[in-house]
């Protein structure tokens, strides 16, 4: 997540970014549809110009309830005081949340507005991560929003939409929102909290890394850091060639590749977590958790700050910054036996080495990249 600073919630949006993307591990991007409610920085809610403050809670919540639809697997779902789930095994349990003004904001610099759809699609996707990282499948949200008075309704219905989409797109299969909380507040805020299943796996943690297991990447890298880059810098999108549309999409709309968790627990993953703070940083985790050296490979990281070069040379950076820093495309960093055969997305980057808990460049010491929410 990126500091942001805030601005007023719910402002009509421009269609500057239409197309979301994905590629395998270091190769070129391909264009991937997003879904047709709406493209990123796009409202597609009512047209209504009632505010939250207006409308009511009662009313409010029977508009998001709509949106979402009907929950799948759930005993009780939205409703009640409490939904009631049906269980069968371990639970894996995870919670993150978005902070406008810190984490989002709904206009940037170059006058790109970010939906409600996005921020609904951007929570539902961090959260799903997390439980793909512990090697599980998701099965149930529950999302709370603080809402500013006059935040308008139709913000919050495409925030629901986005939620909605997200599991969808992602094929998050047997997942639903099965309940939340509203609330009024300064700022605008969403919490979700997401359950998952492993069914019959163990949980893959941060501290199994051994020496000689390789170190390996699945999703993108990078491409989310560039897409930020973008809507910071304040020049018309315009201006960072074709790619810029695909890039902020990976910014706003990220694409965890939620089969590639549950595969790497069956493929024999010793220590596994979701590159959301960027890879060195998240890396340094896993080292310290498990008491390694990992050392990172530049020539195959080169392969991923390839395809960034276009939009890197108009902002005058290091591509291979955005790799190492960037995490937001919430990609998977694994650790596998040396024998293992790698699961089918996951892309060989480095290797664990013995030695005190620290991460390297081609055994080179390399500076601390990321995103620390108390340090920004």
């Amino acid at each position: 997540m990126r500091h942001d600073i805030p601005s007023e919630p719910g402002a009509a949006a421009v269609p500057d970014a239409t197309t979301g993307s994905s590629r395998p591990a270091g190769g070129a991007p391909r264009p991937v549809a997003l879904p047709e409610d709406a493209a990123p920085g796009v409202d597609r809610g009512s047209t209504a110009e009632a505010s939250v403050g207006g409308l009511g809670e009662g009313e409010l919540l029977a508009r998001i309830i709509a949106m979402l639809g009907a929950p799948q697997g759930v005993l009780v779902g939205p409703g009640d005081d409490a939904a009631v789930l049906s269980e069968a095994g371990p639970l894996v349990l995870s919670m993150d949340t978005l902070v406008e003004g810190h984490d989002f904001r709904t206009v940037r610099p170059n006058g790109f507005r970010t939906s409600g759809f996005d921020v609904g699609w951007k929570s539902a996707a961090q959260n799903l991560s997390d439980i793909n990282a512990m090697g599980g499948t998701p099965t149930s949200l529950v999302v709370s929003l603080t809402l500013p008075p006059i935040t308008p309704v139709a913000w919050v219905e495409d925030c629901a939409r986005g939620l909605a989409a997200a599991i969808r797109e992602l094929r998050a299969v047997g997942c639903s929102v099965v309940g939340g909380d509203l609330g009024r507040g300064s700022e605008l805020v969403i919490t979700a909290a997401v359950t998952g299943a492993l069914h019959g796996l163990a949980p893959v943690l941060r501290s199994g890394a051994r020496p000689g297991h390789v170190l390996a990447v699945a999703g993108t890298l990078g491409r989310a850091a560039a897409g930020l880059a973008i809507l910071e810098d304040g020049r018309p999108v315009t201006e960072f060639g074709a790619s810029a549309a695909d890039l902020i999409a990976a910014q706003l709309r990220p694409r965890p590749p939620l089969t590639a968790g549950p595969a790497a627990a069956a493929g024999g993953a010793s220590a596994m977590l979701d590159i959301s703070d960027g890879l060195v940083r998240d890396a340094g985790r896993i080292a310290a958790a498990s008491g390694v050296h990992l050392d990172l490979d530049p020539v195959v990281l080169g392969t991923y700050a390839d395809p960034l070069r276009e939009v890197a040379l108009v902002l005058d950076l290091d591509p291979m910054e955005w790799i190492l820093g960037g995490g937001e495309d919430h990609g998977l960093l694994a650790t596998f036996p040396q024998d293992s055969l790698l699961p089918p997305g996951f892309t060989a980057v480095g290797s664990v080495r013995p030695g005190k808990p620290l991460v390297t460049l081609a055994s080179q010491a390399t500076a601390l990249r990321g995103w620390d929410h108390f340090a920004h």
